[in-house]
């Protein structure tokens, strides 16, 4: 059992390291380009910090243990457990930090039409993704079919977001790097560099992937909870640590659009493109009266009662606190499941 922890710690270091890297250059890169806070929080850093979760179930279907019954468990749960983390416990993080620096009913102000689009493109795209996972198991052209819809979509997605960019850096919504490119402390700071810190960071992120997925495969076994839950609650938690680590500084710094944007960004890609991977190289099918269907409801409760506070303008903390709540709903049912 010893072993399996320090396995998995060392992991999630590992990740949240890379992530780190990744995420930095991809904020370089964003404030050299010129683009909007909302292409480098929604885009740039949603899908940097994403890299985590993109793997993980990835590497779960395609090369993890032996058991391919298990590679799966760990696979779905993985994908359906990102965006979840995301939508409640995610947010709940977020709302704490604001309510502790900026009082607790103070609205915080993102700027709204880029979170309006990434809810409206979340919502119905999630939908079809449940949607897939409860058609008859030999419908695999439908479920193909989702899958390439999905795809296509989050590619509108960020088209929309790219050709939205102009007007709001006129408006003052350009991106402005926060730290140094690291590289640039021992090369010089330009693209080539940020670059190559990109690329080692994506090799530690399948290194460290590769290593959660056994020490999960490994703690599972000992403790006798599945796979399925193991990488559900655990793996998100900890893959998604970027995204809250970065929303907080960014909330704390009144930076609303880069902390909304990390968050809700990484929702639609986690939402929309990782299930439909899912749904093209493993069997894709939902109980909704599992632990499965039980993190689905609560994820599409989370981002409904999102989507209603920013069109009522009350994105206050003490609001955004439900959505922790929700989590918390979740670990107590798994907690009576296993009593």
């Amino acid at each position: 059992m010893t072993e399996s922890l320090l396995l998995l710690a060392v992991a999630l270091v590992l990740v949240f390291v890379a992530a780190e890297l990744f995420t930095n250059a991809l904020e370089f890169i964003g404030e050299r380009m010129g683009v909007s806070e909302g292409v480098t929080g929604s885009l740039f850093a949603a899908v940097g910090t994403a890299m985590p979760e993109t793997i993980v179930p990835i590497v779960a279907i395609l090369a993890g243990g032996a058991s391919m019954e298990v590679n799966h468990a760990v696979g779905m749960g993985a994908i359906l457990g990102a965006p979840f983390m995301l939508a409640t416990l995610g947010i709940g993080i977020m709302a704490l930090a604001a309510g502790m620096a900026r009082g607790w009913h103070i609205p915080l102000n993102p700027e709204p039409s880029g979170l309006s689009r990434d809810l409206r493109i979340f919502l119905p795209g999630f939908v079809l993704v449940v949607v897939s996972g409860l058609l008859p198991e030999n419908w695999d052209a439908a479920r193909g079919g989702i899958a390439s819809l999905l795809i296509l979509g989050y590619f509108f997605y960020v088209l929309r977001t790219v050709q939205a960019s102009k007007a709001l850096v006129e408006d003052g919504h350009a991106t402005e790097a926060h730290q140094e490119l690291y590289a640039g402390r021992f090369l010089p700071a330009e693209n080539w560099s940020a670059i190559a810190q990109l690329l080692v960071a994506l090799f530690m992120l399948i290194g460290g992937a590769r290593m959660f997925v056994s020490g999960a495969e490994e703690v599972s076994a000992l403790i006798g909870v599945s796979a399925f839950i193991v990488s559900l609650l655990i793996v998100p938690v900890a893959t998604e640590l970027p995204e809250k680590v970065n929303s907080v500084i960014w909330i704390r710094r009144r930076k609303d659009t880069l902390a909304f944007g990390n968050m809700t960004g990484a929702m639609v890609f986690q939402g929309t493109v990782i299930p439909a991977i899912g749904m093209l190289i493993m069997p894709w099918h939902i109980d909704l009266s599992s632990a499965a269907g039980i993190s689905i409801i609560l994820t599409l409760i989370g981002a409904v009662g999102l989507s209603i506070m920013h069109a009522t303008g009350r994105l206050q903390p003490r609001l955004l606190l439900i959505n922790a709540a929700l989590y918390l709903t979740f670990g107590a049912y798994v907690w009576a499941s296993l009593s």
